[in-house]
């Protein structure tokens, strides 16, 4: 077995360089760049853009996260839902781990520049800088307001996308980041209420490890509020309409019961329930408004 950690196959190495690359989480984050892009203009995007844009993104969001898990590997090997990452297990070393998030992100940023235009260039690399350095290196370790100034980062990604088409930062492209700035401290903080004995072993200050638990239900569910009030800003400056407004208040209407129930009767289990539907919020959401852009019902 020893031996087969230290020499795996080729798969099994390009497996592990995958991993490192979080693609679950970097799938979430192109797929709301690219709904960007498709908003940012009335027709459809050129298809040059759109591939050099989605690959540009992709590969530098990929290299933030393999620079995440380089960081935190010891942290992740405490922790059994990180535990399994290909730096814990020994599959892949610091170094290898430091060159490859150097040429993917490096890869990433040439095709912006070349392909895209130098505005989006310069947004992404400084969020990346933002996810891999100012959140990851110093705002987690050291406070359980880390989820909310550390979301500015993963928020960012639609405004990329508008720019990629655009060229330029409009107040549409902010909306999108707000929504998604609104969205990142409910949806963590579910998911730390259930994990707080791991991230109390891994010494990560969330805000249940330093807080406790019902301070933080309080502010899911007001976070949560603050979230649907942010949501119904693209109606109301006529960015989208009646499509979006009955999916994003039919999408709030279930967020704010698992908020209110998570505030007045918690269970690990409906935690759990409200994370993994955050995600699909998320996503349905910002579908939502692609699906408006292009079959408008004004109201």
């Amino acid at each position: 077995m020893t031996t087969q950690v230290l020499s795996p196959s080729f798969a099994q190495r390009l497996r592990a360089f995958l991993a490192l690359t979080k693609p679950r989480v970097v799938s979430l984050i192109v797929f709301t760049a690219v709904i960007g892009m498709f908003l940012a203009t009335p027709g459809m995007v050129p298809l040059g853009t759109l591939l050099a844009a989605t690959a540009g993104i992709f590969l530098v969001a990929g290299a933030a996260a393999a620079v995440n898990c380089l960081v935190e590997q010891k942290i992740d090997a405490l922790m059994p839902r990180t535990s399994r990452r290909p730096l814990p297990r020994g599959q892949v070393t610091s170094l290898q781990t430091l060159v490859f998030a150097g040429a993917v992100g490096g890869a990433g940023l040439f095709i912006l520049y070349q392909w895209v235009n130098a505005l989006t260039m310069w947004l992404t690399l400084a969020t990346f800088v933002g996810y891999a350095v100012i959140y990851t290196v110093v705002l987690k370790p050291m406070t359980p307001q880390n989820i909310v100034i550390g979301g500015a980062s993963g928020a960012m990604p639609p405004v990329l996308g508008w720019t990629a088409v655009t060229g330029e930062v409009a107040a549409d492209a902010l909306l999108l980041f707000l929504i998604i700035f609104a969205w990142t401290p409910p949806h963590f903080w579910v998911l730390a209420l259930y994990r707080k004995h791991e991230y109390a072993k891994a010494g990560v200050p969330m805000l249940p490890v330093t807080h406790g638990d019902q301070f933080t239900r309080l502010h899911v569910l007001l976070y949560t509020v603050i979230l649907t009030a942010v949501t119904l800003l693209p109606f109301v400056t006529r960015m989208s309409g009646a499509i979006y407004l009955a999916a994003v208040l039919l999408l709030d209407a279930v967020f704010l019961w698992y908020a209110v129930r998570i505030y007045v009767a918690y269970s690990d289990r409906l935690a759990q329930r409200a994370f993994r539907y955050s995600i699909l919020y998320l996503t349905l959401l910002f579908a939502a408004l692609l699906v408006d852009h292009y079959f408008r019902i004004p109201l």
